[in-house]
């Protein structure tokens, strides 16, 4: 059973766990179960994606009850003023805050505009050797997206050379294999946070917000992020 955060005759919004694809996809013909198809069993209503969240970030995931719907929450999202935070543990001390205007090439080689802004929350310096190090340092931050491209977050923290701890292809593999050995984690460390947007037809400004999953606690405890 998916949990829901919001429902009412036009939307309904599910804190999506890692692991679950929004919908089918040619790019991983493995998977069994779908959120749009879950959604639509639990509600017993066909359900329409307004957004997408990769298969391995958890969180905050809207689906409208009809096409209508869809599309105008499609236009809302597209919003500057729309404000979506995902929260992230990601590699070294990160900066307290920075924004990042980097361009990205999406998997048809179309390079686009892409903004993302950063802000820290926790560092912590572990006693636990990396490499030539003796310690591990380790970041808990936000991020806003202001442009909602493929891998958006993941690739421009990529960029910075701060990591998302469980992130593959744009991670670290070495940090990904202390994770998997020291504390048995392969989980990306990726949470759709918070939305903040205004309702298409009541205008009353809804703040929705997704607890993060067990294994994003236990890692926060573990990594004494808390």
């Amino acid at each position: 059973m998916l949990e829901i955060i919001f429902q009412d005759q036009y939307m309904v919004v599910i804190n999506k766990p890692h692991g679950l694809l929004v919908h089918r996809s040619s790019i991983a013909a493995d998977a069994e179960e779908f959120a749009l198809q879950m959604v639509r069993d639990q509600i017993g209503k066909t359900v329409y994606p307004v957004h997408r969240l990769d298969r391995k970030t958890s969180g905050i995931l809207v689906f409208a009850l009809n096409s209508r719907m869809a599309a105008r929450l499609k236009t809302i999202f597209e919003n500057p003023e729309t404000q979506k935070t995902y929260i992230a543990i990601v590699r070294g001390y990160f900066p307290d805050a920075i924004e990042v205007d980097y361009a990205l090439t999406n998997d048809r080689g179309k390079t686009q505009d892409a903004i993302t802004h950063f802000k820290t929350i926790r560092r912590n310096e572990l006693p636990v050797p990396f490499g030539q190090f003796d310690t591990s340092r380790y970041s808990l931050i936000e991020a806003y997206p202001k442009t909602g491209r493929m891998h958006q977050i993941r690739k421009h923290l990529n960029h910075l050379r701060h990591p998302i701890i469980g992130d593959r292809p744009h991670g670290c593999n070495k940090q990904n294999r202390l994770f998997k050995e020291r504390w048995n984690m392969t989980t990306m460390l990726l949470h759709a946070h918070q939305l903040e947007f205004e309702h298409p037809l009541t205008t009353e400004k809804l703040v929705l917000k997704a607890e993060p999953f067990e294994e994003f606690k236990r890692m926060l405890h573990t990594l004494e992020l808390e």
